[in-house]
C-alpha cells in the first residue's frame, strides 16, 4: 500500500474516540480508517486496549501519523468548538443516512460489549446509530461513519490522482469500457 498523509491544510477536524475498545484489531482496523479518512487523532479510554497486543491491524502505521492517545475520560480530548457526536446503538439516536455532519467533530463509539454511558450521551451534541440488522464491528462502524462523512462533503476527488496515490504499487489497472455507465438521467 502507498504511504498515507493527513493533510495539513484541511480546514476541518476529526477526532474518533473509542471507549474501552477490547481488541488490538479493532483499534488498528479504526486508526487505519482514521488514515484514509483524515482524521487527525484516534483517543481510547479503558484498559483493555493496553492490555493486549497493540496495533495488530494498523498495517499501514498510521500509528506514526495520526496521534493514539490513551485519555481516563474520553471528553477531556473534546477540542474547542468541536461537536461530540455518540455513535451506537441509543433510542432516539438519528439515523447516520439523515445526518448532518458538523465540520468539526468528536464521533464517539462504544464498546462491542457495552455501551456509551448515559451521563456521556446526556452532554453530546447528536447521537447516531448505523442503521442495520445486528450491531457491527467497531472498526466497521467507525469506517461506515467517516465513509459517510465524506460522502455528504465536497472534500472528495472526483479524478484518478487520490487513486493513483493511494492505491497499492503493485495495482495499475485501468478501466477500459464500461457495460453499465453511471449517468444522471
Amino acid at each position: 500500500m502507498s504511504e498515507i498523509k493527513i493533510d495539513p491544510a484541511s480546514t476541518t477536524r476529526t477526532i474518533i474516540a473509542l471507549t474501552n475498545p477490547k481488541s488490538s484489531t479493532n483499534v488498528g482496523g479504526a486508526m487505519r480508517a482514521a488514515g484514509c479518512y483524515d482524521a487527525q487523532k484516534v483517543v481510547y479510554s479503558g484498559e483493555r486496549f493496553n492490555r493486549s497486543v497493540r496495533l495488530a491491524a494498523d498495517t499501514q502505521k498510521v500509528h506514526e501519523i495520526v496521534p493514539l492517545d490513551h485519555h481516563e475520560d474520553l471528553l477531556s480530548a473534546l477540542e474547542p468548538g468541536m461537536k461530540l457526536v455518540c455513535v451506537d446503538l441509543i433510542e432516539g439516536a438519528i439515523p447516520l443516512p439523515n445526518f448532518e455532519h458538523p465540520d468539526n467533530a468528536m464521533y464517539l463509539f462504544g464498546p462491542e460489549d457495552n455501551t456509551i454511558k448515559q451521563s456521556v450521551i446526556n452532554q453530546a451534541d447528536a447521537v447516531v446509530y448505523i442503521p442495520t440488522i445486528g450491531c457491527m464491528n467497531l472498526a466497521a462502524s467507525v469506517n461506515v461513519v467517516l465513509y459517510d462523512r465524506l460522502a455528504k462533503s465536497q472534500q472528495h476527488q472526483p479524478d484518478n490522482e487520490l487513486i493513483k496515490k493511494s492505491r497499492d504499487k503493485n495495482n495499475r489497472i485501468k478501466v477500459k469500457s464500461l457495460k453499465y455507465k453511471n449517468e444522471k438521467n
